[in-house]
């Protein structure tokens, strides 16, 4: 059987191929709307990823990036040894092999970060929200972790173990309670 002689394709009628043009018309504009849709949604990706930020192996000590924007932004192997990311927008900031050494993130939102092998060692973390960040391999010794929120985070075991050991607070952002996030018993 043909493709457009299928009753549930193409309707038929006494007017010979008029349905098949008909169906074929209709096929061309979704179509085009489809190809528009498509370069249309495109347009945003393209915009977002020029501002994207990239500080790879850079100096970056004792900076000031208090409540700055910089969601995306790539910090990956970056010196930023008490720095300052009090309130910053770090979503989806690659952080990778980064020193924060006493570095500032009190308030600040790594939601989907990658902060893989990052060095946290006594930074304030207080009220930062991890959620969904991937802090794996990651120091977080004598870090004030006081409010923050690791919901779905992942964390090596021995660093949540560790972590539960201080652990207090609630995120006054999220909500959550900074022992329910990391799992504490």
């Amino acid at each position: 059987m043909h493709l457009f002689t299928q009753p549930s394709i193409v309707p038929q009628t006494s007017k010979g191929t008029a349905p098949a043009v008909s169906f074929l018309v209709r096929l061309a504009i979704l179509l085009a709307l489809a190809c528009l849709w498509v370069l249309l949604a495109a347009a945003p990706a393209a915009n977002a990823q020029s501002k994207t930020i990239n500080y790879t192996s850079t100096q970056l000590q004792h900076r000031d990036f208090s409540n700055a924007d910089l969601e995306g932004g790539v910090f990956v192997g970056a010196e930023m040894r008490e720095a300052n990311f009090q309130g910053a927008n770090l979503k989806s900031a690659i952080l990778t092999n980064g020193n924060l050494l006493s570095a500032n993130l009190a308030g600040a939102n790594l939601k989907w970060a990658l902060a893989d092998r990052v060095t946290f060692y006594k930074a304030d973390l207080s009220n930062t929200i991890f959620v969904e960040a991937t802090l794996s391999r990651s120091i977080l010794d004598e870090a004030n972790v006081t409010g923050a929120d690791f919901t779905d985070a992942l964390l090596d075991r021995y660093t949540v173990k560790k972590l539960c050991e201080t652990a207090s607070g609630t995120n006054p952002i999220t909500g959550v309670a900074t022992r329910d996030s990391l799992g504490c018993p």
